[in-house]
């Protein structure tokens, strides 16, 4: 596959991506998201942010099952929509249910277990989109930049648990996710060839 085939798919990648984020902006305008459109809008950028990363912690099983090599080319455009749909997710936290009132979001963090377990998922994606880039990876070294993106691991886990325990009723959709996370682990841990891929990596052209 040529360079210009991969930089059409990561175009088509990317316009998809934000499909859901135009969906969720154009029913706000309208006025069309439901009965309660704030928690519409946390729920629904929580789910993308969930999908994006179980996608992008598939593309190395799927290659390695497929010997597709070129999916590790777009590890890094799923990491980053991860990231966008996370940051989306806490924007709207503190938008429409603190009204960016630092007190309250600080009182929220300490009471209430599972913002803390978002916030720590939070902070340790928006680590990974910062040291995305192949100038960070050249500045901190391969060794120690898989370390740290390692922990994708940890944020998809947090990420997932962060959504079950703010469910009230319906817990099938963070039981799917789960069930998802475990598989990708579980392929992880007993592979034969077992990689330390983090979130943003991206092959070497």
């Amino acid at each position: 596959m040529s360079n210009n085939d991969i930089r059409f798919n990561k175009a088509i990648i990317f316009i998809n991506g934000l499909i859901p984020a135009i969906l969720l902006a154009w029913d706000a305008y309208h006025q069309k998201l439901g009965a309660n459109p704030q928690e519409f809008a946390i729920h629904t950028t929580g789910s993308c942010t969930i999908i994006f990363l179980l996608l992008t912690l598939s593309i190395t099983p799927l290659r390695k099952i497929t010997s597709w090599h070129t999916l590790t080319r777009y590890r890094r455009m799923l990491g980053l929509l991860a990231f966008f749909y996370i940051s989306l997710h806490f924007l709207s936290y503190v938008w429409f249910t603190k009204f960016f009132n630092l007190s309250k979001i600080l009182e929220d963090i300490l009471k209430r277990q599972f913002i803390f377990i978002g916030l720590i998922a939070f902070l340790i994606l928006l680590t990974l989109a910062i040291t995305s880039s192949n100038k960070m990876v050249k500045r901190l070294g391969g060794q120690r930049w898989r370390k740290i993106h390692w922990y994708v691991y940890p944020a998809m886990v947090l990420g997932i648990t962060h959504y079950w325990m703010s469910v009230k009723l319906d817990t099938s959709r963070p039981m799917i996710f789960m069930t998802i996370a475990v598989v990708l682990l579980a392929y992880r841990y007993f592979s034969a060839r077992p990689e330390k891929a983090g979130l943003f990596k991206q092959s070497p052209r």
